[in-house]
């Protein structure tokens, strides 16, 4: 398997055979509004063309309908034809946009040899989760592949460690910036990453959602420093660039 992180959630998935997007944020940097005052978003640029992204892209999903996880240029580049796979009640607005195959994930299904499953998520606690409305995560299976989590926008509660216990990933896929909206958090910050590192000491945590969006309190450097101080080395915790592929098999012994 490979994951290449294009930028922020923007996922691409090379998996049982199959080129999967995950959340496709493609405008340009500084194009979209701020979320705090400090910049316009995106931060950064992306690390590669809009061609080369959605190049054989053969399964499309969509966690939710946040701007910065489902923009108006994915909207408009996207092929129409592709399928899309969102959480129960998304899909009338995505299929307003013009997508003719969108299927909600209500619980398990299976696409291509891949057991895709919802897992549930809480984009905060408290009554910045209603602000924020309902996300879903999701977990990846297949005949010799490592079985991967996908956590999305979620913060670190008792659901994702449940889902870690009964999922057993190899590889775990964490959003990671300490996003903070009305002071809130809103997704993992560092200390729920090692959090979420020692509930899995097994797996493989790639930690994604960085450095692209102003409302974000952790960069890549705060998040290797704080998880040094607390002994989770680079061999368990990955960090990868925009733009960086990562190659992960599944373990020897599960």
């Amino acid at each position: 398997m490979k994951i290449q992180l294009i930028r922020n959630a923007t996922l691409r998935l090379s998996y049982a055979g199959c080129t999967i997007l995950i959340d496709p944020y493609l405008a340009p940097a500084h194009s979209l509004p701020s979320y705090t005052g400090k910049s316009p978003n995106p931060l950064a640029e992306l690390p590669l063309s809009v061609e080369d992204i959605l190049r054989d892209v053969e399964l499309v999903i969509v966690s939710h309908l946040h701007s910065d996880h489902f923009d108006s240029v994915a909207k408009r580049v996207v092929a129409k034809d592709l399928p899309v796979l969102c959480q129960p009640g998304d899909e009338p607005a995505i299929s307003g946009e013009g997508f003719a195959d969108v299927t909600a994930l209500e619980d398990s299904i299976v696409w291509q040899g891949i057991t895709i499953t919802r897992r549930q998520g809480s984009h905060g606690l408290g009554p910045v989760q209603e602000k924020m409305g309902s996300v879903m995560g999701l977990t990846l299976a297949a005949p010799g592949e490592p079985v991967v989590y996908w956590a999305g926008d979620t913060v670190l509660y008792p659901p994702v460690t449940e889902t870690v216990k009964q999922a057993v990933p190899d590889v775990i896929v964490s959003h990671s910036c300490g996003a903070l909206w009305d002071g809130d958090l809103i997704v993992m910050d560092a200390t729920q990453t090692i959090d979420l590192c020692r509930a899995a000491p097994k797996a493989t945590v790639v930690a994604v959602h960085m450095e692209a969006l102003d409302h974000a309190t952790v960069s890549r450097a705060d998040l290797r420093a704080a998880a040094g101080s607390a002994g989770i080395g680079s061999s368990q915790l990955l960090i990868p660039a925009d733009g960086e592929t990562i190659e992960l098999a599944v373990r020897q012994a599960r």
